[in-house]
């Protein structure tokens, strides 16, 4: 056992132990996250070549994009509750290998019904990565630290934006037709195969915990143990620590409300952005993949420099709402763009930056009311709530869409399912809610942290 005795350390080197983390863990799971979005945003692109080859109709494309959600709904908690007792290595393995080829099986569905199945098949496949990584960075990374490595992963969001819109944009117009394939089926093979294999560098690079990391000495694993521990302070007492007194906690119900808000409207940026960007004119698939890019390079900055400033502050709250309402506004505001691309690219980018932006601050807030297995299973069971709303949202405005001929209605239920969220945080984290007194014990001692770390 690793004695975690040690003399007092300093700042500087607390801060290179950290980064330290920050190198050999958030590149890997970077990685896993960039190919994660890729895989299951795709079908965005793949649709503007499927759609006419297969004879789907947008309800029956809206009602794909959100069975992904629906199969990652009903496996999340089981899968976060199982990384708890296996490890993540092992964790990530089965998900990565089993959703990579998942996505590649894509490339041969030649009715409805093959790409329902498959999509469930995929989501429930990536069930529990992402809560399982926020779950993993707890048991590595202090709270006052935690919005910089969380968004620095999720980060890997909107990398994937820029990667993949070029990267689908040219297989789409440069793989048609090769080895009797189309380039949809092409996208969906070379997108997806990668995933499985890095499954297996996955398993091989990281460590399950602290003390069972070959690349960190007994003094680095020391100073986390302590940093971790220095931190479970006067807050800790009122956290749940066991997931059945989580259900009992009326906080839990309040960030499933914005998790279905945020994960629903920032899941229908890349199911229907090709979409959208095609109904202003453009229509070259390379054009396509280069414009779409634009808003998640504007976004990948943005979301660093918000979760910066919440840690500095030691607010969450705010850091995660107000992004999140500026998400919303653009939804309903870019119906008045169609047909104008650069009003369009504006207003994408605007939402692309207030959906990523709200990511970091408001993924560190549960970890402020959990931990251990409460951790673990409440995480899950936010992101399953959300996932619920983000089966439900695509499905709604493809069965809009094909309705009325037109996109515009959806665009509003994303807005409105955005502001919802938001408005359900705010009111529930109120200065006279139950939530807030425990909220500001956490945050105080964020801001005395960070403060601390500033004054070194």
């Amino acid at each position: 056992m690793t004695d975690t005795s040690i003399d007092m350390p300093g700042h500087q080197e607390v801060d290179a132990t950290f980064r330290k983390v920050a190198w050999r863990l958030v590149p890997i799971l970077m990685l896993a996250y960039v190919l994660a979005f890729i895989d299951r945003g795709n079908v965005g692109f793949a649709k503007l070549q499927f759609m006419g080859d297969l004879r789907f109709s947008e309800a029956t494309y809206g009602l794909g994009g959100g069975l992904f959600y629906l199969g990652y709904s009903v496996f999340e908690v089981p899968s976060n509750l199982w990384l708890a007792r296996i490890g993540a290595r092992t964790t990530l393995l089965r998900i990565m290998v089993c959703w990579g080829l998942c996505s590649a099986a894509l490339a041969f569905m030649t009715a409805p019904s093959h790409y329902y199945i498959l999509r469930f098949m995929l989501g429930a496949a990536e069930a529990g990565l992402f809560p399982g990584v926020l779950f993993y960075l707890t048991t590595w990374i202090p709270p006052s630290r935690r919005s910089q490595f969380t968004a620095l992963f999720m980060s890997a969001i909107a990398i994937s934006g820029i990667v993949s819109g070029p990267l689908s944009g040219a297989i789409l117009g440069g793989a048609d037709g090769l080895l009797g394939l189309k380039g949809w089926q092409w996208l969906f093979i070379i997108e997806g195969l990668p995933s499985a294999l890095t499954g297996i560098v996955v398993y091989f690079v990281l460590a399950d915990s602290p003390q069972t990391a070959k690349w960190l000495s007994a003094r680095e694993v020391a100073i986390i143990t302590a940093e971790l521990q220095s931190e479970a302070n006067a807050g800790q007492r009122q956290r749940q620590h066991n997931f059945g007194a989580a259900l009992r906690d009326r906080r839990l119900y309040i960030l499933c409300g914005m998790s279905v808000g945020l994960i629903a409207g920032g899941a229908g940026i890349p199911l229907w952005l090709p979409t959208i960007l095609r109904g202003t004119g453009i229509h070259e698939p390379l054009a396509l993949g280069l414009f779409s890019a634009i808003p998640y390079i504007v976004a990948v900055a943005a979301q660093q420099l918000i979760a910066r400033s919440s840690d500095r502050l030691g607010e969450r709250r705010w850091h995660a709402a107000v992004p999140t309402l500026l998400c919303a506004i653009g939804w309903l505001l870019l119906p008045q763009a169609m047909g104008h691309p650069w009003m369009a690219i504006s207003l994408l980018t605007v939402m692309t930056v207030g959906y990523l932006g709200a990511t970091g601050p408001f993924w560190t807030m549960p970890s402020l009311y959990l931990s251990g297995s409460a951790a673990a299973g409440g995480i899950a069971m936010i992101t399953t709530c959300g996932g619920i709303g983000a089966f439900f949202a695509p499905t709604l405005v493809g069965w809009m869409t094909t309705v009325t001929g037109s996109l515009t209605y959806g665009l509003y239920v994303y807005g409105a399912v955005m502001a919802f969220g938001a408005v359900v945080m705010l009111v529930g984290t109120s200065s006279t809610g139950s939530v807030s007194a425990t909220a500001q014990v956490h945050e105080g001692n964020l801001r005395q942290a960070a403060k601390q770390r500033a004054d070194a």
